[in-house]
């Protein structure tokens, strides 16, 4: 029998993984950053739902399901620009406001989203190796 973990917020892995496929629903249909997302999944949406998921369980529930490395991956997306983290941000906060039960959810989840997005801009675009 699994046994249900949530943090101090009542989050747990049924709101993260409502969280990623709602938001990434809004990504793919997003004018600016949706053409990006799909040229570099091609179609393979549940592979990378899943790793979001697992990413977002490791951040918010302390799982460690995730053992990617998030920055090579963003480092290698030739149109990607500073731009396209504020438009994901502000559907990852779009999204949290339409489905989190409370204010401090969705403080608690961009608070991380903050810092991963600044920070894989930042690792992005403030390095040589792109």
């Amino acid at each position: 029998m699994a046994i249900k973990q949530e943090n101090e917020f009542g989050i747990d892995e049924e709101f993260i993984s409502k969280l990623v496929d709602t938001f990434y629903g809004r990504i793919q249909e997003d004018k600016t950053i949706g053409p990006i997302f799909n040229r570099r999944i091609n179609g393979e949406w549940q592979p990378h739902l899943l790793k979001m998921k697992d990413f977002w369980s490791s951040i918010i529930l302390h799982t460690r399901k995730y053992s990617g490395r998030p920055m090579p991956m963003h480092r290698k997306i030739e149109e990607l620009q500073p731009e396209h983290f504020k438009i994901w941000l502000s559907l990852f906060e779009q999204t949290l406001n339409d489905i989190s039960p409370s204010k401090e959810v969705i403080a608690h989840f961009m608070t991380r989203a903050n810092q991963i997005g600044n920070s894989l801009k930042a690792g992005v675009f403030n390095s040589n190796s792109k």
